[in-house]
């Protein structure tokens, strides 16, 4: 069956230089889905409508970027026929309708889109859009600058009326390029070929087949299929690695929370690869045999050269601009000669292990924006209590003694049979395949957009890394040496039940502001609240004074998780909130304005000037949901957990959040058009929420007269902290902010 893989690329690489119908013919040949069921159609977009757009339920043009539609070609048409007897030659039939638990056939359309970048949810739109038009499940290749996307729809018959269908979500196969494919989206539609689907399942009928395409392109199969392997090379890894000593003196203890740690940051920059802001080459060991001096297996070159360059001296300091030099390689002269860089830790390190000149191992890195955040700041620290000494964590450094041991095996080899069965605790694991961390996670497709209820990318998504981490950090616990799972309660909530979580608290909170604030009725506020939080196509009910009374809820909500593990909850509110302004607030008018309000407080003219001119940057530079994320994540959202590396993993998943909304340009001069992360400590913090804060004794008799102002300084150093980019000012802050605390 390898032969079909050959044939798939092959296809694809004739969207190229085919005409749209040929190429697409083509690739579902190549995946055994032939059909003489066609209708003879000029392929403008004017002869579809007038063809299809007959129904009472008429294409929303607009939502279907209309437009933007170049050609559009009805390929044929797959029943039970086609299923049973390749080749019929029986004529396209649209008035069938439903029959009960039988979708009888598919319609196959390709759809030429002017060039152009578009979002998941705009191909989902298109998808949903030409659907409606049907009785039958419709699938579209959509061609686009240079790749191909695959969507398919799931659809059920109505519960209230049988004679019509419900869709559901859209599934999508995205940016499959033409010209060198990706290989998992090689494998992705090998798995959908016909005589795969036929060797995994009976598919004797349409109805059989389509369950067949649901299996196939389940996202929680292919997550169970990354985690065990990702599992696998952990406990691999955790026997070859060495970190320093200085802080955690238990080994298994260190190694654990030393290679989580490595997985949150280099699986951080696998998303950041994926949106072309980290360059592939950096990932390749055919490229970097010419660019270190050694890849031999037991060497550590590629985690200190490459992949600690890339954390700290990269993702972690200010692009050179302007002339201004910030990227360097630290002086590797006498102590006397680099005394201005002791404690420095953005600077590049290891020049000695690279094969190219200094200044060729620097353009490597030289088109990497800075994206400060936090993740990448090196937990190397000086010691408060010790003159000219450091607390060596990361091991960034000079000192050989420090330095940490990862081999180059654990990245780049091929697949070895190890027994794991003691780190599992379970005998079957006697002979578990792993391989290099790099090439396992090359045969994944990535996605930086978390999926929805309503629309999903056969990709492994952000929300993955929360059930992945919060599995591995099950794995050990610092105190006992037990499962942290016991210890801790850690357990990662379904997004099921995320999502109900958060539907019925935000619906409680949304419903009190609109009785109280708009004058609404209890049962109005409710049935309208169902209708927004609905994902459907259907408006809102609220009138212009309602709005306003739920964006200024939305605006003022203070929203906590006291165990919030690697994330799940405050994501899912996350998500909501961003939903729920879109439907509201479409253009972010009411959005924006309330943010502007705000930093049109600020006592100081400079400050004021600088804050408002930055939220008008924010809106107009990013995709819509930028804006909305951003002051959601400053304002609304918190988290805390009592595993530090969970709350890393937490921040980690609202850094990807933002990147994804970020509207990047490589030709922009400063730091590619990307807005540095914010600082997320005092949003997430590592904490037991079940052991009181220490108020003293005399805060509970009467209130001090001087918290009302501590409070509101302290609010301004966490405002001026979210959105510090240079390591002393963070320092700085984060010291105000303790002081303030304490008194």
């Amino acid at each position: 069956m390898s032969d079909i893989r050959q044939q798939i690329e092959e296809s694809l690489a004739a969207f190229g230089k085919d005409d749209l119908k040929t190429a697409s013919i083509g690739l579902l040949s190549a995946l055994g889905y032939q059909s003489e069921k066609t209708l003879d159609l000029d392929n403008t977009p004017d002869a579809f409508i007038s063809e299809f757009d007959n129904r009472d339920r008429k294409l929303r043009q607009d939502k279907a970027l209309f437009t933007r539609w170049k050609s559009v070609e009805l390929l044929f048409q797959i029943t039970d026929d086609e299923i049973r007897n390749a080749g019929s030659q029986a004529t396209l039939d649209f008035g069938s309708g439903y029959a009960p638990g039988n979708f009888q056939s598919y319609l196959f359309f390709a759809l030429d889109l002017e060039k152009d970048h578009y979002t998941r949810t705009q191909l989902a739109d298109i998808t949903r859009e030409i659907n409606l038009l049907f009785d039958m499940p419709a699938m579209l290749l959509m061609r686009h600058d240079g790749a191909l996307t695959f969507a398919v729809i799931d659809r059920r018959l109505s519960k209230k009326d049988q004679g019509r269908d419900v869709l559901e979500k859209v599934k999508l196969i995205k940016d499959i390029r033409c010209h060198d494919p990706h290989r998992a989206h090689i494998e992705i539609l090998h798995d959908l070929a016909l005589p795969s689907l036929m060797a995994k399942h009976e598919c004797s009928d349409f109805k059989q087949l389509h369950e067949a395409w649901r299996k196939t392109l389940d996202t929680n199969e292919l997550n169970r299929k990354f985690y065990r392997e990702l599992a696998d090379w952990y406990f691999w890894a955790l026997d070859h690695v060495e970190f320093p000593a200085d802080v955690e003196k238990d080994a298994s203890t260190r190694n654990a929370t030393n290679v989580i740690r490595l997985l949150t940051r280099l699986i951080f920059c696998w998303f950041l690869k994926e949106k072309g802001l980290i360059p592939a080459s950096l990932f390749s060991a055919r490229h970097l045999a010419g660019v270190l001096k050694s890849m031999k297996d037991d060497d550590s070159t590629f985690y200190r050269a490459i992949l600690q360059n890339l954390f700290f001296g990269t993702l972690n300091q200010r692009m050179n601009t302007g002339g201004r030099v910030n990227r360097k390689f630290a002086n590797d002269g006498s102590f006397q000669e680099r005394k201005d860089e002791y404690g420095v830790k953005n600077l590049y390190r290891y020049q000695k292990l690279f094969a190219i000149a200094e200044d060729e191992a620097l353009k490597l890195f030289a088109d990497v924006p800075f994206l400060n955040g936090g993740l990448f700041d090196c937990l190397d620290k000086e010691d408060d209590s010790a003159r000219n000494k450091v607390v060596y964590v990361d091991g960034f450094t000079r000192n050989a003694r420090k330095q940490p041991k990862v081999p180059n095996f654990l990245f780049f080899s091929d697949y070895r049979t190890l027994d794991l069965s003691d780190a599992f605790g379970d005998k079957k694991h006697k002979k578990e395949k792993v391989r290099g961390l790099i090439n396992l996670l090359d045969s994944y497709k990535f996605t930086i957009t978390e999926n929805t209820p309503i629309e999903e990318e056969i990709a492994l998504d952000p929300e993955l890394l929360g059930k992945v981490f919060e599995n591995l950090l099950a794995s050990y616990n610092p105190e006992t040496g037990t499962t942290a799972r016991k210890q801790t309660g850690s357990f990662y909530t379904p997004r099921e039940i995320v999502n109900y979580m958060v539907d019925e608290s935000l619906k409680a909170h949304f419903g009190q502001a609109l009785t109280e604030n708009a004058g609404m009725a209890e049962a109005d506020a409710r049935s309208g609240l169902d209708i927004l939080f609905a994902y459907t196509e259907k408006e809102h009910a609220f009138s212009c004074s309602e709005v306003d009374a739920l964006i200024e809820a939305i605006d003022t909500c203070k929203i906590l998780d006291p165990a919030c593990g690697s994330g799940a909850f405050p994501m899912g509110i996350l998500h909501k909130l961003v939903f729920i302004l879109g439907k509201l607030d479409p253009h972010n008018e009411r959005w924006k304005h309330k943010q502007v309000e705000k930093a049109e407080q600020i006592p100081d003219v400079s400050a004021r000037e600088t804050a408002v001119a930055a939220i008008e940057k924010d809106f107009e530079t990013n995709d819509l949901d930028y804006g909305r994320k951003l002051y959601l994540i400053e304002n609304c959202i918190y988290g805390v957990d009592i595993q530090p590396i969970a709350i890393q993993i937490s921040k980690l998943r609202f850094f990807i959040s933002l990147i994804c909304d970020q509207r990047t340009n490589k030709n922009k001069a400063q730091n590619c058009g990307v807005r540095p992360l914010p600082n997320l400590e005092t949003k997430f913090v590592a904490a037991n929420t079940l052991i009181s804060l220490d108020r003293g004794q005399d805060q509970g008799l009467l209130m001090d007269q001087r918290l009302p102002t501590l409070e509101k300084q302290l609010a301004e150093i966490r405002h001026k902290h979210f959105a510090a980019q240079r390591r002393r000012d963070k320092l700085a802050l984060q010291k105000k902010d303790a002081a303030l605390r304490e008194e």
